[in-house]
């Protein structure tokens, strides 16, 4: 999809903005489900979906960040410190996948959808009690961006549920988060760039519209919508696209 006609391009436009306001609602980025979604339409993982979907998280993450900051649920200084374990933890497994087939990461993209959905379904016990395990979260930053970066995503899929199980409020977590994926994302496409295959025109259409999408989202979020209800949607369609990419892969 170097080269892409109108209508192809609508159509990834379109499916970008509902992924990429979904994903602002958790504070996620979009390359979790983005990766998937664009595998639809471009052949080459790592040096054609991956640096679009890394863009693109590194757009979404900080869009949605702005989004809950204007409700004041992100707390800057955790956020930051998260932002700098996650930024430099990133570019490490970026430059392993370059080295490794495929298919092989294709295999663990799909264990880490399957896990990512179910922490989505599983009911959130209350933080209420718990205290917030802030230095638990910092460490577990590490290895969490590590595969985040060579899976072409940012870490944000696996660092949510984990803030959230360390007793974080699950907006709270969501706006944290947001800020926290931000970095890695553009950090982990420093690898990719003398390799990426791009299309300038559509990588600029799917950022703006993936910028205004997630803010929505967000702002959806910190007004209206229940965290449980959000997390079970996001968790559906990342299935419904990857179930749809397995097949595709078996198939051809």
């Amino acid at each position: 999809m170097v080269t892409a006609g109108v209508f192809e391009v609508a159509i990834v436009a379109a499916g970008l903005a509902v992924l990429s306001f979904i994903s602002g609602m958790l504070g996620l980025g979009v390359a979790f489900a983005a990766i998937p979604f664009l595998g639809l339409f471009m052949q080459d993982l790592v040096h054609e979906v991956q640096p679009l979907a890394l863009l693109l998280n590194g757009v979404t993450a900080l869009f949605s960040a702005f989004g809950f900051a204007r409700s004041r649920l992100v707390e800057w200084r955790r956020a930051a410190l998260l932002s700098v374990v996650t930024t430099l933890s990133a570019p490490i497994g970026a430059f392993i996948v370059q080295f490794v087939p495929q298919m092989i990461v294709w295999v663990i993209y799909f264990a880490a959808v399957l896990y990512l959905a179910y922490r989505l379904f599983k009911p959130i016990k209350s933080s209420r009690g718990r205290g917030e395990n802030f230095k638990l979260a910092v460490i577990f930053a590490v290895p969490i961006s590590v595969l985040a970066g060579f899976l072409g995503v940012g870490p944000g899929f696996l660092l949510l549920p984990t803030l959230i199980l360390l007793g974080f409020e699950p907006k709270k977590a969501a706006g944290i988060n947001a800020v926290a994926v931000c970095p890695p994302s553009f950090s982990a496409l420093i690898p990719h760039l003398s390799t990426a295959h791009w299309n300038p025109s559509l990588a600029a259409i799917l950022v703006l519209i993936g910028a205004v999408s997630a803010f929505i989202g967000a702002r959806v979020t910190s007004l209206f919508i229940p965290s449980v209800k959000l997390k079970q949607m996001f968790a559906i369609l990342i299935l419904i696209v990857t179930i749809y990419k397995i097949y595709t892969l078996i198939t051809v």
